[in-house]
């Protein structure tokens, strides 16, 4: 018997593990190994066909919408962690999947390298969002860079793209965005910023500040 088997059995020993448990446990390595395999692979292959870099390390769970407009383009960093699936997020069930859209020539995504997205919806119309190096996004948020509909007059709004008042959107490195945040157009928020959970960000965010509420206010300076 080999060290690193006799070593195991004693652990389960030790710990008092059942069969079940050890079933168990199996289920949930086993389904992430698989589905991991098989998101990153389909990842890779939609990627290939549509025009969008994915960089090396990258990995992905459950099935992931991408739409690139011809012209546009959508980046994914080295490292970057997507989330599709249910089984697989941590803290929630995940809502819808994933998803990466650009809609006009001039739109671009770009995630840095280490970002991780659980069922995030990220849309730039026409502008440019960027989420920096090592920026973790929970599960169910959106991001956006547009009101994809004139304001005023109000009979205008079905047939007025109104594309002249989108605005970029810059996430920093290292932030925090908790889940269900909405990310509005315009947005800056700076590095090691937390976005506490349903807020919905309408300004720019200070670095190492923590934002909360509807519209997201300063809460307080992080240390």
């Amino acid at each position: 018997m080999s060290g690193r088997l006799r070593n195991a059995l004693h652990k389960i020993r030790d710990r008092g593990l059942t069969p079940r448990d050890l079933f168990s446990y199996g289920c949930i390595a086993g389904h992430r190994l698989l589905s991991g395999a098989w998101g990153t692979l389909m990842l890779r292959a939609k990627a290939g066909c549509l025009g969008i870099t994915v960089g090396k390390g990258c990995e992905c769970f459950g099935t992931v919408i991408l739409s690139r407009w011809p012209g546009s383009r959508i980046e994914l960093g080295d490292g970057v962690s997507i989330i599709s699936s249910s089984r697989r997020c941590t803290s929630a069930t995940i809502h819808a999947p994933t998803r990466l859209r650009t809609f006009a020539p001039t739109a671009r995504i770009i995630l840095e390298d280490g970002v991780s997205l659980n069922g995030t919806a990220i849309t730039a119309r026409s502008r440019t969002i960027r989420i920096g190096k090592g920026t973790m996004v929970a599960p169910n948020c959106v991001i956006t860079d547009s009101d994809f509909h004139a304001m005023w007059p109000p009979e205008t709004r079905l047939d007025t793209p109104a594309f002249e008042r989108d605005a970029d959107v810059t996430i920093g490195q290292h932030v925090w965005l908790g889940m269900r945040c909405i990310v509005l157009k315009g947005v800056t928020i700076g590095d090691g910023a937390i976005v506490a959970a349903g807020s919905v960000v309408t300004r720019d965010v200070p670095p190492a500040t923590l934002v909360a509420g509807v519209p997201a206010r300063v809460v307080r300076h992080l240390p």
